[in-house]
C-alpha cells in the first residue's frame, strides 16, 4: 500500500501498471538413484528429518490476519466503484488520461511485518507479483485476467520478483503500455502458464487508496485518491460512494491541490494514511490542510456530477448525501470532510443547478460535456 512514483498502481499508468499475485505452491521432487547393494550389517541411514510444523499463530498474527482481510475487501469495492468513473471519463480528465492495463499487483513483500505473514496466510502471496485487482471494464478484464493470476513475463519479457518487484516491473510495463495498443501478458494460474492479449484502456489516470482511519475525510492531491475507512463507512452505499471519489477526481481533473500550493501536505497525509499503521496524531486538528475556497469547491462539485453521471450513477441524492454529512459531522469537526469544504450553501446551489442542466442535455440527447 505505499504509495511512491516508482511503485505499480492498480490501473497501470503510462510508466506503472498493476499488479498482484496467486497462491504459488512450490513441487518439490526427490530424484533417487540406484546405490550398490550394501551387507546386511551396514549401519541403518540416518532417520529422516521431521516434518516442518506450521507455525503457531499468536492472537497478534491472528489480529493482522483479520485487519488484511477488512482492508483488502474494502480497497477492492473502491476500485469496483472507482472504474466506471475513471473509464467513462477519460476525456474530461484532459492531460491526465493515460493508456492503462486496468490491474494491480502485489507480493509478500508490499506489506510490512506481520502483515507480510498475513498476507501470506490470507492472501497466497509469496515472491511473485499476482493480481490483487481487476478494474472493470478495462483491457485487462476484457483479456480475461483475474486476482490471483500470477505476473510471469510482458511481451515476452521476464518480470521480476521478490523485494523490489513492483517497482522493478514497473519499469519494465510502463513503457510498454505507453507505446502499444496491447499487451502480451504471460500469467501462472493454477499451476499452468498462459499467454493473454491484454488491450490498453483509456481512462483517468488517478490511483485510488484506502485511509487506514476512522475520521470521516477524504483527500485528492493531484494524482491520487483517497476515502478513510470512516468515510467509507458514513457514505454506506456505493453510489454515495461515487459521490465522494468523483467530487476528489474532479478536484484533482481541476489541479486545485496545486493551485492552492497543498500538493505536499496533501501528499503526505495520504503516505501516512495508507500505511497500514499510519500516524493518527497527524489527523489532530487540520492537518495542515487549508479550507477549500468555495469557488473552487462548487467547480468540482460541477464537474462531479457530470462524471457521476457519464459514469451512470444517479445523481439525485447527491444534494441529500452532502447535508447529511454536514448535519452529522459539521465544520467544527476539525478533521472531517466539511472542516475542509465548508461552503455548503454555495455547493448546495450550485448541485441544484448542474443536477438540473444534466438532466436537461439527456432529455435532450446532447452530449454531457460541461
Amino acid at each position: 500500500m505505499a504509495a511512491g512514483k516508482n511503485k505499480l498502481e492498480w490501473i497501470v499508468r503510462a510508466a506503472r501498471p498493476v499488479i498482484s499475485l496467486a497462491a504459488a505452491s512450490l513441487l518439490l521432487s526427490a530424484c533417487s538413484t540406484f546405490q550398490p547393494q550394501a551387507p546386511v550389517s551396514q549401519a541403518p541411514a540416518p532417520a529422516a528429518p521431521p516434518a516442518e510444523t506450521a507455525p503457531v499463530l499468536t492472537p497478534r498474527m491472528l489480529a493482522a490476519q483479520d485487519a488484511l482481510k477488512t482492508m483488502v475487501a474494502l480497497q477492492d469495492r473502491l476500485y469496483r466503484v472507482a472504474a466506471p468513473l475513471l473509464i467513462n471519463n477519460a476525456d474530461l480528465c484532459k492531460t491526465q488520461a493515460r493508456n492503462l492495463l486496468g490491474f494491480t499487483a502485489k507480493n509478500k513483500y508490499s506489506y510490512p511485518g506481520e502483515y507480510a505473514d498475513a498476507a501470506r496466510a490470507v492472501l497466497g502471496y509469496n515472491d511473485r507479483l499476482q493480481v490483487s485487482g481487476v478494474l472493470a471494464g478495462s483491457g485487462a478484464a476484457s483479456a480475461g485476467l483475474r486476482k490471483g493470476d500470477g505476473l510471469v513475463a510482458a511481451n515476452g519479457k521476464t518480470l521480476p520478483t521478490g523485494r523490489d518487484a513492483e517497482t522493478e516491473a514497473a519499469g519494465v510495463l510502463g513503457p510498454l503500455v505507453s507505446s502499444r495498443a496491447s499487451l502480451s501478458m504471460t500469467i501462472s494460474r493454477n499451476g499452468r502458464e498462459q499467454v493473454l492479449n491484454m488491450p490498453v484502456t483509456r481512462a483517468c489516470a488517478y490511483r485510488v487508496d484506502l485511509g487506514n482511519a476512522d475520521n470521516i475525510n477524504s483527500y485528492a492531491d493531484g494524482s491520487r485518491v483517497l476515502l478513510t475507512r470512516g468515510m467509507i463507512s458514513f457514505a454506506q452505499s456505493d453510489e454515495a460512494i461515487a459521490f465522494v471519489l468523483a467530487k476528489d477526481i474532479a478536484h484533482n481533473v481541476l489541479g486545485h491541490a496545486g493551485t492552492l500550493r497543498q500538493n505536499a501536505a496533501l501528499a503526505s497525509m495520504i503516505d501516512n494514511l495508507t500505511s497500514v499503521r499510519p500516524d493518527l496524531s497527524l489527523l489532530i486538528g487540520s492537518g495542515g490542510i487549508k479550507p477549500m475556497p468555495q469557488e473552487m469547491d462548487v467547480a468540482a462539485d460541477q464537474l462531479a456530477l457530470y462524471m457521476l453521471a457519464r459514469a451512470g450513477y444517479n445523481i439525485d441524492r447527491t444534494k441529500a448525501f452532502w447535508q447529511r454529512l454536514a448535519a452529522q459531522y459539521p465544520a467544527s469537526v476539525l478533521n472531517g470532510y466539511m472542516a475542509v469544504h465548508p461552503a455548503t450553501t454555495a455547493r448546495y446551489a450550485a448541485i441544484d443547478r448542474t443536477v438540473g442542466e444534466i438532466k436537461a442535455k439527456q432529455a435532450g440527447k446532447r452530449p454531457l460535456v460541461p
